[in-house]
């Protein structure tokens, strides 16, 4: 039995001698040293989110310290401040993203063009009241014989008003041959004159329906413009949080490396001197371990958080950028929303939402093309008037007779008349089911986009106060973990528990950054589904 305290300590001496060694065998560096491209405890590189700090007390070989750690304890910062000359610098704001996304992001640009594209389909039906010229040239001759020449121009002016046309003409058909009635001087005929259409077309016609249904849909593409940035935002939004949490775990994972590897130091002084247990000392390691496989697994997940928050990433020049390994992110604003603010969201939703408006302006197109289809109800009758001159009617010479007057003129009716009007009755009634369909799924959505808000608005306040009974669990943590430390510097704890504390610890942490992370991102969603977007970017 007396052997037992001399064994003890030689299995110490030799689990410290081999301490290194075995670190070194399984590819992890040893307390104090680095690896070829990784940080020691005591080094801190460009863009190193939390530098390692010795945790064990110089003044007392052996003793376990208060961990200087700010994201455990609350002591001195591991990372730089923010808001510091050096720290501002490399922050990423939120600000900065937008920035960036309403800029240059290509989805963005091709939303705006939504905007042109509607456009041009008005440029396009306004093309329906361009004026038109038209001519056409037959001539026929054979055995010496003329038999007729043909010459005929018109100039045709559409008028919005009931849907008129005026027209001017200038037709010259002589020859041996040319039909009687169609036969003209061998100056031509001038002719000015009107066609009207006094049924079907009058109050409104094909032309004037296209125009007024391209000037709605403008509205409607402006909606869609609206929407589709507003998604590419909330997306950006989202990845950005997304980020910020990575970051934050990467920070706090690192920090718990540095005061595993601390206390290992520690507690391997202490297994030298013969106050501690050697097997305390491989349970320390293996903390250390498997916090330093937890930062690695961590790293990746920050760096793939990036290169996702660099998809909204573009320069001037169309190219795409990426988020630098140096910049850190804002710290989340946490703003609350009083009722107030929920009225205001809930009456723009209830408006101005992109998919309510463009609804509205389907509503409203349909309504036109309602319109015309109850117009297509009635007969065709057009009727057509000219005056009539002699083709050089600007020489002085042209008797009276011949000249513009009451005395020379062409007239015409034309009618028709579908009997049964199936065609057009079924137009007319597929139109209204349309409209109805529409408004049906306009109140279905604006009674879906309004408890969106609401049920959006719930989960921000959930977040408050979850927020708050969060910040309290962690400071009563940290007291535990204090209470741990001081118990265990007095002999009457034990690594196993300082580790559960602390392990506990940094979980309450991380809950407490990914329910922030989770609170931004609500707060995009709200403003999301009311049709705008979050404070500083609409």
């Amino acid at each position: 039995m007396r052997k037992f305290p001399q064994l003890a300590a030689a299995l110490g001496a030799l689990l410290l001698a081999l301490g290194p060694l075995g670190l070194w065998a399984q590819g992890l560096p040893p307390s104090g040293q680095g690896a070829p491209g990784q940080l020691g405890p005591g080094q801190l590189a460009p863009g190193q989110l939390a530098p390692r700090r010795p945790t064990s007390d110089p003044t007392t070989p052996g003793k376990l310290a208060t961990p200087a750690a700010p994201l455990l304890l609350g002591g001195a910062p591991a990372v730089p401040a923010r808001g510091t000359a050096a720290d501002t610098m490399r922050v990423f704001s939120l600000q900065d993203l937008a920035e960036l996304v309403f800029a240059n992001h290509p989805i963005v640009k091709q939303a705006v063009l939504l905007s042109a594209e509607a456009r041009t389909q008005v440029q396009q039906a306004r093309g329906g009241f361009d004026p038109k010229l038209g001519a056409g040239f037959d001539r026929k001759v054979f055995g010496g014989t003329n038999y007729y020449n043909n010459w005929a121009n018109e100039l045709k002016v559409p008028l919005w008003p009931g849907g008129v046309d005026l027209k001017a003409s200038y037709d010259r058909y002589v020859g041996t041959y040319v039909n009687p009635e169609h036969r003209t001087p061998v100056g031509g005929l001038a002719g000015i004159g009107l066609s009207v259409p006094l049924g079907q077309g009058l109050l409104i016609d094909a032309r004037r329906s296209t125009l007024r249904q391209a000037r709605i849909m403008v509205d409607a593409a402006e909606a869609d413009r609206v929407k589709q940035i507003n998604e590419v935002w909330l997306q950006a939004a989202k990845d950005y949080w997304n980020w910020y949490y990575a970051y934050q775990q990467t920070a706090l994972i690192q920090e718990g490396v540095a005061l595993a590897e601390g206390r290992f130091q520690a507690v391997s002084r202490r297994v030298d001197v013969g106050d501690q247990a050697p097997i305390d000392s491989v349970e320390a390691r293996i903390t250390a371990q498997d916090r330093l496989v937890q930062a690695e697994q961590l790293r990746v997940e920050l760096q793939n958080a990036r290169l996702v928050l660099s998809n909204h990433l573009w320069n001037g020049d169309a190219q795409p950028v990426e988020l630098p390994t140096r910049a850190l992110p804002q710290d989340p604003a946490l703003a609350r929303l009083d009722t107030a603010e929920l009225s205001r969201l809930r009456t723009q939703a209830a408006v101005q939402h992109p998919t309510l408006r463009k609804l509205d302006a389907k509503i409203r197109q349909l309504g036109i093309e309602e319109r015309y289809r109850r117009e297509m109800l009635k007969p065709k009758i057009n009727a057509s008037g000219t005056l009539l001159s002699q083709g050089d009617f600007y020489r002085n010479e042209v008797p009276a007779t011949y000249n513009f007057g009451w005395d020379n003129y062409k007239v015409g009716v034309d009618f028709a008349f579908p009997l049964f009007l199936r065609q057009e009755r079924g137009k007319l009634q597929y139109t209204r089911i349309q409209v109805q369909e529409n408004v049906l799924e306009q109140q279905q959505s604006r009674r879906t986009i309004l408890n969106r808000v609401d049920a959006s608005y719930n989960t921000l306040k959930a977040y408050e106060r979850q927020l708050a009974i969060q910040a309290l669990t962690i400071e009563n943590q940290r007291v535990l973990l204090r209470a741990e430390l001081a118990k265990f510097n007095l002999g009457e704890s034990t690594v196993f528990l300082i580790n559960a504390r602390e392990t506990k610890l940094i979980d309450l942490r991380l809950k407490l950054a990914s329910m922030q992370a989770s609170y931004e991102k609500s707060l995009a969603e709200l403003y999301y589904y009311a049709g705008t977007r979050t404070q500083g970017n609409e």
